[in-house]
């Protein structure tokens, strides 16, 4: 039975995954696959790597650099993170990503992309994240605050918008049993936002089934919730999520909250780190 990983995003928001991973590293957690959606991606990579503290070091370092997440990043550049910088630049020069560690990994990993062209879901595995590097920009690029990526043939923006959490398309790929790390406490649900269908009516009307992927964005999400549950009731995924509310934006500004998401990451997987280890080894 292979066993995987699934990664919610959020943005700063995802920076709680990122506390987890360095606890699953600390205690030697691995499995045999692993698929992160936008943040969830961008942190999942270093995971594959090994690389613990990475994600919180450059958060903590570059965090209020504009480059690294801001409007004024978007209105100089069309894309709320600049590209040279986020994926080029601090990957490879500022805190080096290693690659040679990422291909010689055991373990595959997957990024999730909206298809801006279908309106679905895209699961595609990196085996080599400097040349795979467009698939992470894809998946973590915000609709309507980011240009469309184009890459393998395809058009795509944020996975959240058509599988935030991807673990049903996770287990159609083989894998059976996962742990799952969530970024909203349990009970959260998507509502609707008028204000996201009304601008993709006017940013996205050359894409029609990315428009309506935008209008059933709450609806894939809060069915992501429902997959989640039955399959932690049938003892086919293990769940780590905030165990506690901490009010963080997007695009949050002020590091301390920052830190603040990574410990409790740190926290709640510490917590159930032996409950990760049984369940991986015997299931629930």
């Amino acid at each position: 039975m292979k066993t995987g990983l699934v990664i919610e995003g959020g943005a700063k928001r995802g920076i709680y995954a990122a506390g987890v991973l360095d606890v699953f590293l600390e205690n030697d957690i691995s499995v045999d696959g692993v698929i992160g959606v936008s943040a969830g991606a961008i942190h999942g990579c270093s995971y594959v790597s090994k690389q613990k503290g990475r994600s919180i070091r450059y958060n903590m370092k570059y965090g209020n650099d504009y480059r690294f997440m801001s409007f004024r990043s978007f209105l100089k550049t069309g894309n709320i993170v600049d590209e040279k910088f986020g994926y080029h630049e601090l990957p490879r020069v500022l805190d080096p990503y290693d690659n040679e560690a990422f291909m010689a990994s055991q373990t595959k990993f997957y990024v999730g992309c909206s298809n801006v062209e279908t309106g679905k879901a895209e699961q595609l595995l990196c085996v080599d994240m400097f040349k795979d590097i467009d698939y992470i920009r894809a998946s973590a690029s915000m609709p309507f605050v980011s240009k469309i990526v184009e890459v393998g043939g395809m058009k795509l923006l944020d996975g959240g918008i058509t599988e935030a959490i991807a673990l049903k398309s996770f287990v159609g790929l083989g894998y059976e049993r996962n742990i799952v790390i969530q970024t909203r406490v349990a009970g959260y649900r998507k509502k609707p936002s008028f204000v996201a269908r009304a601008l993709a009516k006017l940013k996205y009307r050359e894409y029609p089934n990315f428009i309506k992927a935008i209008y059933n964005w709450p609806y894939a999400y809060n069915a992501c919730l429902d997959f989640v549950e039955e399959k932690q009731k049938a003892g086919e995924a293990f769940v780590i999520r905030p165990s506690k509310l901490i009010k963080i934006s997007r695009m949050e500004q002020n590091l301390d909250k920052v830190m603040e998401m990574y410990d409790l990451g740190r926290s709640d997987a510490l917590r159930g780190i032996e409950n990760v280890k049984r369940f991986l080894l015997n299931g629930l």
